[in-house]
């Protein structure tokens, strides 16, 4: 007579092994965090630091104007504003044409711009000034003052 044994059962041999089996299994969330956190810190300016950013500047639509921008005052197209993603409220920045050379300084008060591919939005006066308004859009460099 044969006796049942449930160690030699197919249903439970071989025994499952806890997955994975080397001794490093928790480094893989490790690695995740360190991996998410490294494609998401920020590699914009910073006020003071001497860096500057190139990239596409343009400008808002005057349909903005006295509306509320992200610092809470208001939009003004015919002052020297912008907005920028990371900058704090209140940076003043040069923005530098790169085509013609012609330079603004302007403080960033709003937020944006939230099209791929472009690093600041200006204010209506601020692009006249750059010479930017037929073309909307213009390389530009950005570089904090304060």
């Amino acid at each position: 007579m044969t006796v049942w044994t449930p160690h030699l059962s197919p249903s439970v041999w071989p025994p499952a092994r806890p997955w994975p089996r080397h001794r490093l299994w928790w480094l893989l969330p490790a690695l995740t965090l360190a991996v998410l956190a490294s494609g998401c810190a920020s590699r914009s300016l910073r006020p003071g630091a001497g860096a500057s950013e190139v990239g596409i500047a343009s400008y808002y639509s005057d349909r903005h104007h006295g509306r509320k921008t992200a610092s809470g005052e208001l939009f003004d197209r015919h002052g020297m504003s912008a907005a920028h993603r990371t900058l704090p409220f209140g940076t003043r920045v040069r923005v530098q044409h790169l085509q013609n050379g012609r330079e603004v300084t302007v403080r960033i008060n709003d937020r944006g711009p939230f099209v791929k591919g472009r690093i600041i939005d200006l204010s209506h006066r601020a692009a006249e000034k750059l010479d930017m308004i037929d073309s909307g859009v213009a390389r530009v460099r950005v570089t904090p003052l304060d």
